[in-house]
């Protein structure tokens, strides 16, 4: 598959369908998600009202760690094999993995408020999730100062696979450290450890972002490949004008 679609050409013929495909069930998915979230579900024993930033909070963390390892596959493969594709599917994944980890963080400090009784802790969670939006804007940064974009390519590709040992971090965080976020609800044994009033929502919410997420991705390689073509595409000559003597 990845060969496959490692052809410019062959991409662009999946892109075609998948990439409104994704839109569409992303746009539907936050619709009625937004919905039920907001309205229909009610509130949580603990948390009240504020249980409602569980369907923006979660999917955003979600994203930014689905994105960042995205990313590192493909810097793997861009470093291996120095396909351009997988470097601009890199780039791609990063930007909104970037907007993603902010969006974490700033429902997690909206939620911690009330929940917690401060808006900021540095437990192992919220600072390594701090640490995954450095390392976002870090290589992006790298993108856009190096103007040998071959280099560039390599070494954010050095800087991707090397960051990806924070996903891990994130993930256990809870199980290997005491913080002040609570362990797994939906993916423990036994589980799901919420009601189904609150998981619907949260899978619906999950999946529009996830759709987002692909569909932003998706987008922006298509430029960078409408970009690549006209750069390729053979300029016209220059009109010349006759001038006649007399």
């Amino acid at each position: 598959m990845i060969s496959y679609l490692a052809n410019p050409a062959r991409f662009a013929k999946v892109s075609k369908w998948l990439t409104p495909l994704c839109g569409g069930l992303a746009a539907l998915c936050l619709v009625i998600g937004t919905y039920i979230g907001l309205i229909s579900s009610p509130a949580a024993d603990l948390h009240g009202e504020g249980v409602r930033m569980l369907y923006v909070h979660v999917p955003a963390a979600w994203c930014a760690l689905a994105a960042y390892t995205g990313l590192a596959v493909c810097s793997l493969i861009s470093f291996v094999w120095r396909h351009p594709l997988a470097d601009s599917a890199a780039r791609n994944l990063a930007v909104p993995g970037l907007v993603f980890a902010l969006l974490c963080l700033a429902t997690g400090s909206l939620w911690g408020r009330p929940a917690w009784g401060t808006w900021w802790q540095w437990d192992a969670r919220m600072t390594s999730v701090l640490v995954l939006a450095f390392i976002y804007a870090g290589y992006l940064l790298l993108w856009g100062v190096i103007e040998d974009k071959r280099k560039a390519a390599r070494l954010a590709s050095i800087v991707a696979m090397v960051g990806f040992i924070n996903i891990p971090i994130i993930k256990f965080s809870v199980d290997w450290w005491n913080t002040l976020h609570q362990p797994a609800s939906v993916s423990q044994p036994g589980a799901p450890g919420m009601p189904a009033e609150f998981l619907l929502p949260l899978f619906i919410m999950m999946t529009g972002y996830t759709a987002l997420l692909a569909w932003c991705a998706l987008r922006g390689i298509e430029a960078d490949l409408v970009k690549l073509k006209n750069r390729r595409a053979p300029k016209a000559a220059p009109a010349t004008i006759e001038l006649s003597e007399g």
